[in-house]
């Protein structure tokens, strides 16, 4: 069975589909890492035996030491895919050049990379949005896209328009998993 590391920072809601969905039917979660010591999705990697590291990102005075610390974490559990799901930090050179990992991002890429990609991708001119999975490189939402998502802004309330990225993107996020670990 392939092995997986998810990365996450807030509530892991994507983390907790994967863990509903995938876990142990198309692979293994072999650790959950948070950046936040209170992330909400703790409570799901414990519920699912998946054990967690917290890596407080506020304990490092530079980015690159914080990101060393994550790979020697994440090479002790020797995932085969690491997945960003929701995990908000930029990652450098020190993570890029030696972990391969995708990442979940809320906007039809090259649109609006970074962050509130939700708020802009709803204001922008464009009739539809969606969700990109992506591989991680060093430069911020710039690697190559495994796979997107549209989502239709025609007659939705900004609310209704977030929630349906919120469930598409979990759906995308489990596609182009099970893609690149069969494609690697």
């Amino acid at each position: 069975m392939k092995k997986i590391a998810i990365l996450f920072s807030g509530t892991g809601s994507n983390l907790a589909y994967i863990l509903e969905h995938l876990h142990k039917k198309e692979l293994e979660v072999v650790v959950a890492l948070t950046n936040r010591p209170n992330a909400g999705g703790i409570t799901f990697a414990k519920e699912h035996s998946v054990p967690v590291e917290i890596i407080d990102s506020t304990c490092f005075e530079k980015r690159e030491l914080f990101d060393a610390e994550i790979v020697k974490t994440l090479k002790s559990y020797n995932p085969e895919l690491t997945v960003l799901a929701g995990f908000m930090r930029i990652l450098t050179t020190v993570f890029t050049d030696e972990i391969k990992a995708i990442n979940l991002h809320p906007s039809l890429l090259p649109r609006h990379k970074g962050i509130q990609a939700i708020e802009r991708s709803y204001a922008d001119e464009f009739d539809i949005g969606g969700v990109s999975v992506h591989w991680v490189t060093s430069e911020l939402d710039g690697g190559e896209i495994i796979l997107q998502k549209e989502v239709s802004k025609i007659g939705k309330s900004f609310e209704e328009y977030e929630n349906e990225i919120k469930r598409v993107e979990k759906i995308a996020l489990a596609e182009a998993i099970i893609k690149s670990l069969t494609s690697s």
